[in-house]
């Protein structure tokens, strides 16, 4: 059965079927997510990574400097980059449930120009846009940044980014389309 792709191109490992890592592994992410979802389905095959991965993943879902908005903005911004089906129609509806306009959501996932009234979105949104777009990061927006966020909302949007960069390219390799649920766990 581990031949036969259940997520995306994946073929998922059945629990009876890891090995004892992988099994410490898939145990580590059920105690800091819950569940299994969407990279980490993939991720389990490599205990190694799931000791880094699952912990950075927690650290993006409770007590960080950023608001739900803010994180997607910046999440919304990084999957539509990378042009990958899973994330970007997840974080598409999870953009929307925190409450950023839809017409909003939908400029950034097709790269439109939109702004924000909350100054700190704003800076959110320059920062992610010129970041995904590997553009110069002007000493303006830099201040501001400065000003908005310090340097903890800073590189909480960097490595928010860099961590959302390997989830969307993950399920890209993988092909994991849209709304896809993979084995029952």
């Amino acid at each position: 059965m581990a031949d036969i792709p259940t997520f995306g191109r994946y073929a998922e490992i059945p629990y009876d079927e890891m090995t004892p890592e992988q099994k410490e592994g898939y145990h580590s992410l059920m105690e800091t997510r819950g569940r299994l979802p969407g990279p980490n389905k993939i991720y389990v095959h490599n205990p190694k990574l799931v000791k880094v991965m699952g912990p950075l993943g927690a650290y993006f879902r409770t007590g960080y400097s950023l608001s739900e908005r803010e994180r997607e903005i910046a999440v919304v911004i990084t999957n539509a980059h990378f042009h990958s089906a899973y994330p970007t129609n997840a974080h598409e509806r999870a953009g929307k449930a925190a409450g950023l306009p839809a017409d909003k959501v939908e400029a950034m996932l097709a790269g439109l120009p939109t702004s924000f009234d909350d100054e700190r979105e704003q800076v959110v949104y320059e920062m992610a846009i010129a970041l995904a777009n590997a553009r110069w990061v002007p000493r303006g927006l830099y201040d501001r940044a400065v000003k908005a966020l310090d340097h903890v909302g800073i590189t909480d949007v960097i490595t928010l980014m860099g961590h959302y960069s390997s989830v969307s390219m993950t399920l890209a390799f993988y092909d994991v389309p849209a709304g896809a649920t993979g084995m029952a766990r």
